[in-house]
């Protein structure tokens, strides 16, 4: 009969549990792994073993205590809550392409077109939804999924796994953070909008001028089109945008880790 200590739920739980519970929380945050589309038992399955090869190089925290006493139960609390802290500075980023996407869709007129998105598991505006695609097709072509993952690892040499984040600075860099996300969907959506609300204001001025036409039969096809013709316009720019976008989430995860580890 197999007969298990505490101590030595201990000793596994310093060693696999708390990098598996950090994994999974930043695989339940990073939008490339958390996409609805794959089966849960298959990221599962992922974050035990990507867990499972960085607890080998980290060593065993001094603070694991039992199983179920206070001291665990708060040392998994940290472990998600600093897994979702990366994972959430790589979510404004792409969060603020969906907004770009937002507020392109809603001056082209396509604001009723929506489809369901698995990554966010939500009906989403078309426009949205391509330049979602296009980030994450991005994101994937510079490695971004492995870059995340070295982050990751790393954050175990700054954060040791079961101990809470000496200081509350490192989230109140994850709060300033968040205006990224509305500066830099409002740039990267600045030149079609302004495009189309060019085009509305010219077309409520013929509006005045010939009453007689019927422009809420030709305003539709006409945004449409200088939309669409936008988008192809600055397609080529969005390669910068976007990778200026993943360059300042990783610098905001490495602030987070600096001040949450107090220096």
């Amino acid at each position: 009969m197999l007969n298990v200590s505490s101590a030595q739920l201990s000793v596994w739980l310093a060693l696999y549990a708390y990098p598996a519970i950090r994994v999974l929380a930043l695989m339940a945050a990073v939008p490339v792994y958390n996409n609805q589309a794959l089966p849960r038992r298959i990221r599962l399955i992922a974050g035990l073993a990507i867990a499972g090869a960085i607890a080998v190089s980290v060593p065993p925290s001094p603070q694991a205590g039992v199983p179920g006493s206070l001291i665990s139960l708060a040392g998994i609390a940290s472990e998600m809550m600093i897994g979702y802290a990366i994972g959430f500075s790589v979510r404004i980023a792409f969060s603020a392409l969906d907004l770009a996407g937002d507020f392109i869709g809603l001056q082209m007129g396509l604001a009723f077109a929506s489809f369901y998105d698995p990554q966010s598991a939500a009906q989403t505006p078309i426009v949205a939804r391509f330049l979602s695609m296009l980030a994450i097709l991005f994101f994937l072509a510079l490695n971004g999924h492995l870059l995340v993952l070295d982050v990751l690892a790393r954050s175990f040499e700054w954060l040791p796994p079961g101990q809470f984040p000496a200081s509350v600075k490192g989230f109140q860099v994850l709060v300033r953070s968040a205006a990224l996300l509305f500066t830099s969907g409002l740039l990267i959506a600045l030149p079609v909008v302004s495009a189309l609300l060019t085009t509305n204001i010219a077309l409520g001025v013929l509006n005045r001028t010939a009453p007689q036409l019927n422009l809420f039969t030709l305003g539709f096809p006409i945004t449409l089109a200088v939309g669409i013709g936008g988008l192809l316009i600055v397609l080529p720019l969005f390669a910068p945008a976007f990778q200026n976008l993943y360059e300042q989430a990783f610098n905001t995860i490495d602030l987070f880790l600096r001040a949450a580890s107090g220096h």
